[in-house]
């Protein structure tokens, strides 16, 4: 018996299964957080702030 016979006949393949689900709802969720209406005030405000020079802690945002 080969041990590609075993491995076959163990069911493992459901984890590459839920693996694949996982990763994909991942992917969906974060594309969806990145493309979601008003995101792009908070990507612009995000994108300066290794270029604020200002000693100033910016004002707390509300959560979204």
């Amino acid at each position: 018996m080969k041990l590609s016979d075993v491995m076959s006949a163990s069911g493992l393949s459901i984890y590459a299964i839920v693996a694949l689900v996982l990763f994909v709802s991942a992917f969906v969720a974060v594309v969806l957080m990145t493309f979601r209406p008003g995101a792009k005030a908070k990507h612009e405000y995000d994108a300066r702030l290794p270029l604020d020079d200002n000693d100033q802690q910016p004002a707390p945002r509300a959560r979204d």
